[in-house]
């Protein structure tokens, strides 16, 4: 039982620059609800009277808002279903609250209703004109431990934007001021589509309906289906042993050309897809595809400017593939559609599918199309016989030091949709990972069986 002891609303400390902020194509396209984070502290009686204050968080947080202003702003609606950002410094909004329980109560912190308590919750029935774009949730445990919940507005920020500004605010937070070189940067329209607008020059499959379950016209029944989530752990040793699997190509498929081994997320994923598909254990002909980000600020020419404050993430998908071949076929043909799908986004591609989400009258479709990381309990159903698998492998999350050390768990704070995951690194930082997996009921039992079952040793 989490109780909510106090609410603040958290302003920038200096005059910030005001006005309309206008988004990028990649921005429109992601949800408009907000993303849930958790940040897991332990603290001991050793440090407990430096231990940052409530206030010292309010007072950093405050300053933060400075350099990034365009959180303490608000959305509003314009054409096509489409947004703009009101710059107009109305804040972030903080609680402060209190749990009786214990972090060992809690588990290994899989995103079950216990950790949704944590995240500070958006009511999404006001206008869209009052949602702070930026909440944060300081919860205390009796135990003494720390959780900081945070929900995020993904129209304006992904994973590696939210990482730069909590990791600044947690700098500002420990007495340390920021460098020139860790300030954001916010002009968007860098990632706007052409000028005058082209004619999407590719096929964009990733915009297309995913596959159904054979024999049906829609997926009614399984979004009824009673889900639940875990967390998979992986050592550094089952890591290793995927990449070998992954990248062992047999002789007969020697044709394949792997230009640099599959990586550890690429390896661990093909594995993962593949252990769902069995688990569901569906007919032999049944298509399926994965979808997953990829972060496109190297793969544009030239690169976007470092310190890019917004959404660099593009959706990619699997191309077309039936479960009988990815079963009955080595790990490095998994491994290979999912890198076929990674190196499908070139910097022609991705202006393509920018003009592509310019060239909608209407985004709101694409945007339900892809997988909801926020809250909201009536995502569009995108799973069963489909999976989304994103990779927050190298996100610098476990640098968030507040003044009482390195946290000892991120993750998400809810995950809402079948076959919805997360690769993530583990906080012990030695190679081994953690996958933050919803899936329906009935099959999660046997997932875990096959996932451990079928690692290679």
């Amino acid at each position: 039982m989490v109780t909510v002891k106090s609410t603040s609303t958290i302003v920038p400390s200096k005059p910030t620059p005001g006005g309309i902020l206008q988004l990028s194509e990649t921005d429109q396209r992601m949800q408009w609800t907000h993303a849930p984070l958790i940040c897991i502290y332990k603290t001991t009686s050793d440090n407990n009277e430096k231990i940052t204050t409530l206030e010292t968080l309010k007072d950093s947080l405050s300053r933060a808002l400075v350099p990034y202003y365009p959180l303490a702003g608000r959305l509003r609606w314009i054409h096509g279903g489409r947004l703009e950002l009101h710059c107009n410094a109305k804040g972030a909004q903080l609680l402060e609250a209190y749990s009786e329980a214990k972090l060992d109560e809690l588990g290994d912190f899989a995103p079950t209703e216990a950790i949704e308590d944590l995240v500070p919750k958006v009511d999404y029935s006001s206008p869209i004109e009052d949602w702070p774009l930026m909440l944060v949730q300081v919860t205390r445990f009796s135990c003494g431990g720390l959780c900081v919940g945070t929900a995020m507005s993904h129209t304006m920020v992904d994973g590696w934007s939210a990482a730069n500004f909590f990791n600044a605010w947690a700098k500002l937070a420990r007495g340390d001021e920021l460098e020139e070189n860790e300030m954001p940067f916010h002009d968007r329209t860098i990632l706007r589509s052409s000028e005058p607008l082209l004619p999407p020059r590719f096929e964009h499959i990733e915009f297309t309906k995913p596959p159904l379950l054979l024999g049906h016209t829609d997926a009614s029944v399984e979004q009824l289906k009673e889900t639940c989530a875990t967390i998979l752990k992986v050592t550094k040793e089952q890591v290793e042993g995927l990449r070998n699997k992954a990248n062992e190509i047999p002789h007969q498929d020697m044709e394949m050309v792997v230009t640099r081994p599959y990586s550890r997320y690429e390896a661990t994923a093909s594995h993962l897809w593949r252990c769902i598909c069995k688990a569901r254990a569906s007919d032999n002909s049944q298509p399926t595809r994965v979808s997953l980000g990829v972060d496109i600020r190297s793969r544009l020419k030239p690169s976007l400017p470092v310190g890019y404050f917004g959404n660099t993430v593009l959706q990619t998908v699997t191309s077309p593939c039936v479960h009988g071949d990815l079963l009955s076929k080595p790990l490095s043909y998994a491994a290979g559609k999912l890198r076929e799908a990674i190196e499908r986004m070139t910097d022609e591609y991705i202006r393509s599918a920018l003009d592509f989400i310019a060239s909608q009258e209407d985004v709101s479709a694409l945007r339900n199309n892809f997988h909801i990381r926020a809250y909201t309990k009536t995502p569009k159903f995108l799973g069963n016989p489909n999976v989304s698998i994103g990779s927050w492998i190298n996100l610098p999350f476990y640098g968030m030091d507040y003044g009482w050390g390195k946290p000892i768990y991120v993750g998400p704070g809810l995950l809402n949709d079948d076959g919805k995951s997360f690769i993530m690194s583990s906080p012990a930082a030695d190679g081994s990972l953690l996958i933050a997996l919803r899936l329906q009921t009935e099959y999660m039992d046997s997932l875990k069986k096959l996932f451990y079952e079928d690692m290679p040793w």
